[in-house]
């Protein structure tokens, strides 16, 4: 049972021994871009994967001034695999903020901090936190979940009302000594021990405290609403070759996978909507199929078909190039184009 905040220690003591050996880890107090990029990094993305990109980054862009002195197309070529690319453009136009109107010194204040694009109540806690001894708590998933098993919470800990109520008891939780290892070890909690589905229940250095243990709730707990269905698009893709070009295609500079390079691709509630708009942008094609795929976003799933397409008379418009096979791995190419010209151009260097 909870009595005050005796859980507390007990947690700080599991994480003094079991921490993970991450990268960003390295110095404390942490570096303020190093929590920044890896905290962005992380959204959405699995620990292990986050790691190789964490130290390429920083091997590009060891500073905020590095960073916001880089080109674009750079800091979304070396995004590229991560997804969500709309991180990479908000630490881009963020580190460009910070240069301008904090000097180059990343700000340590919940205001100025929060104003900073791509930064929301969640990420300006964990830099807060970590990086200067603020006593901020970070709000993620994990926090949400520990927290909603070991106190009983039945509310929706998506929903307003669940994330003020966990929000309350973290803030009033968080140790003024040692605010940014609280939030890590909750997260660290989270990840390892109090998962999702089947927590392992018998490892967890807070089980003497947690109600949902205590009443055989833990399958129950976190109450969490159902996501929207995505929505299911066929997709028409063409792979054209001229003289060891290829025909590409660059996105809008707003919305999914914006300034991202892909085949000419064309979307539609079925195939042949799909092909029908390829056909009217591009000509007539063969129908031989060269690759299919299944691209799983957050909010959609593209199923690809890849056919070989024919040269084209004209290009429509601008945002289509031929490009020098040799010259793909300098571009940012979107997920699917990548998994694609993987198949389809065995040896071809994608990545530099």
């Amino acid at each position: 049972m909870i009595v005050g905040n005796e859980w507390v220690p007990a947690l700080l003591r599991w994480f003094d021994e079991a921490k993970r050996d991450l990268p960003w880890r390295v110095n404390h107090p942490r570096d303020p871009y190093h929590v920044w990029v890896s905290e962005i990094m992380l959204q959405q993305t699995r620990t292990e994967t986050v790691k190789d990109y964490f130290l390429r980054w920083m091997t590009a862009f060891p500073t905020i001034s590095a960073l916001a002195q880089a080109p674009e197309e750079a800091v979304l070529k070396l995004w590229q695999g991560l997804g969500y690319y709309s991180r990479a453009r908000n630490l881009h136009k963020a580190a460009r903020e910070i240069v301008l109107r904090h000097q180059g010194e990343f700000p340590n204040t919940l205001e100025a901090v929060r104003a900073l694009p791509g930064i929301g109540d969640y990420t300006a806690g964990a830099i807060l936190s970590m990086a200067f001894g603020s006593p901020v708590p970070a709000v993620d998933g994990n926090l949400l979940r520990v927290i909603a098993r070991l106190f009983g919470i039945s509310d929706d800990i998506l929903s307003l009302k669940g994330k003020r109520t966990i929000g309350r008891i973290a803030q009033t939780s968080i140790p003024q000594d040692r605010p940014g290892d609280f939030n890590e070890a909750l997260m660290d909690l989270g990840a390892t021990i109090c998962i999702p589905r089947a927590p392992r229940c018998g490892a967890c250095p807070l089980n003497d405290f947690c109600t949902a243990f205590r009443e055989n709730r833990t399958g129950e707990l976190p109450v969490r609403r159902k996501k929207k269905a995505p929505t299911i698009y066929e997709v028409t893709s063409l792979f054209i070759r001229k003289e060891g070009a290829l025909l590409l295609h660059k996105r809008p500079e707003t919305g999914l996978l914006a300034s991202l390079w892909e085949l000419p691709t064309f979307l539609g509630k079925t195939e042949k909507e799909s092909r029908k708009e390829a056909e009217r942008m591009l000509g007539n094609f063969e129908g031989k199929i060269l690759w299919t795929h299944r691209h799983v976003f957050t909010h959609q799933i593209w199923q690809i078909t890849v056919y070989l397409g024919a040269i084209p008379r004209s290009l429509p418009d601008s945002s289509y190039e031929w490009v020098d096979e040799g010259a793909l791995g300098t571009l940012p190419l979107c997920g699917p184009a990548e998994k694609c010209l993987s198949a389809c151009l065995p040896g071809a260097i994608l990545t530099r």
